[in-house]
């Protein structure tokens, strides 16, 4: 059986992940709820061979599925002619293809993934991205859904769904360099 407040205490984590995915406060403080009332729901099923984090996450990933199949198609009406051109990223990179300026690694690269400000941050990158592309980010390096789950939730092809995570991971590189880092490119 699980401890009431053990679920409590995974909340923020909880409500971080999906709102990142989502990008809206209430649908993630809704379908949270909807994982709490599963996990509370199937407690019995929760074996303790992974953590109760471990376990929520993966009842939250299938609720995220779920909801992004059952509105996947009434909500990405968005053109690919919207979204950030890449052209807006050739001057990261030299003549031969290579970053022009490196990133300065960060202390703690562990400890910093799991902080509450990196998650602020991100979130704040986020939403300056078009939706979709951020959509896409999420789901293949939060989520882990293969690049054909992407491309079936968010009606894309292949390429396209390449070229969105290609813009995605410009955007918040750029984004984290200024915001992270506080170091503005000249």
């Amino acid at each position: 059986m699980i401890a009431h407040a053990d679920l409590e205490a995974e909340l923020a984590y909880l409500q971080r992940y999906a709102l990142a995915q989502l990008r809206d406060r209430d649908a993630a403080n809704e379908i949270v709820q909807e994982t709490v009332l599963a996990a509370l729901e199937s407690g019995d099923s929760f074996s303790g061979k992974s953590s109760l984090r471990t376990w929520l996450t993966s009842i939250l990933r299938f609720k995220l599925i779920d909801r992004l199949r059952r509105k996947g198609k009434e909500v990405l009406f968005e053109s690919l002619e919207d979204e950030t051109d890449d052209s807006d990223f050739d001057g990261l990179f030299s003549k031969d293809g290579h970053w022009q300026d490196k990133i300065k690694a960060w202390s703690g690269p562990e400890e910093s993934l799991m902080s509450r400000q990196f998650w602020e941050v991100f979130e704040r990158c986020s939403e300056v991205m078009p939706r979709r592309t951020a959509m896409a980010f999420v789901m293949r390096e939060v989520m882990g859904l293969d690049i054909a789950e992407i491309c079936n939730n968010l009606d894309v092809t292949a390429t396209n769904c390449s070229v969105l995570l290609y813009r995605a991971r410009m955007s918040l590189r750029e984004c984290f360099e200024i915001r992270w880092t506080g170091e503005a490119k000249a």
